[in-house]
């Protein structure tokens, strides 16, 4: 059994790395809150997109997953003006975005909405990493 997503480390593409804390610098919250997604950069280790294994969630991948009923749900990581919930595309910005950055195939990502709940999903596997495929600047 795999330990708690909270207790793994996770893996951070550098290019991923510099365009999210650049983009994150601009979504700081009124009261000065910096997003969440700044705070998961310290669970985990940077790899030159090259060096990125195949079954970690970067930018653009297309993540299959189950929710904490079971049902299978998939979704893609991508950046806020390419977001469309009703497609399954979730901004890294958000907390499903934050929460699924870095993790492997076999873990459990968690995260807060916005109303407090808690959600989480169990990644099955990657239909698309852009690093899997040859692409490293996507």
């Amino acid at each position: 059994m795999n330990a708690p997503a909270s207790l793994q480390d996770r893996i951070f593409s550098e290019l991923d790395h510099a365009r999210i804390s650049r983009l994150a610098r601009q979504h700081v919250a009124p009261d000065g809150t910096p997003p969440v997604i700044l705070d998961i950069f310290d669970e985990g280790e940077l790899l030159a997109p090259r060096d990125m294994p195949a079954d970690v969630v970067t930018m653009y991948t297309q993540v299959v997953a189950d929710d904490a009923q079971g049902n299978k749900v998939e979704v893609a990581l991508c950046y806020p003006p390419d977001a469309d919930p009703t497609q399954g595309r979730y901004s890294v910005m958000s907390p499903i975005g934050a929460g699924l950055l870095g993790r492997r195939v076999g873990e459990t990502a968690a995260w807060t909405n916005p109303d407090g709940t808690q959600a989480s999903l169990r990644i099955r596997s990657l239909r698309f990493q852009p690093e899997a495929s040859g692409n490293y600047t996507m």
